[in-house]
């Protein structure tokens, strides 16, 4: 099993190389696998690699589960 967490890309850079950003937090990652990838869209991000390209609508949805598990849990 694998977990993929939707994030932001802020920033692309050379080599395949992106700055995303999700909840405050801001991390490089490879977007080999995302061709074409633009600034402001969002990836699902697994171990580093973005996998996929996602909706920002679907990001969202996501962001709204883990903010109620979040507030569950704690």
């Amino acid at each position: 099993m694998c977990l993929g967490i939707p994030v932001k890309i802020i920033k692309v850079r050379k080599n395949n190389k992106a700055l995303c950003g999700y909840s405050g937090v801001e991390k490089e990652i490879d977007i080999r696998f995302t061709p074409g990838v633009k600034e402001g869209e969002f990836v699902l991000l697994h171990a580093g690699f973005a996998i996929q390209v996602v909706a920002k609508q679907s990001a969202e949805e996501v962001y709204d589960i883990l903010k109620e598990i979040d507030e569950k849990v704690n």
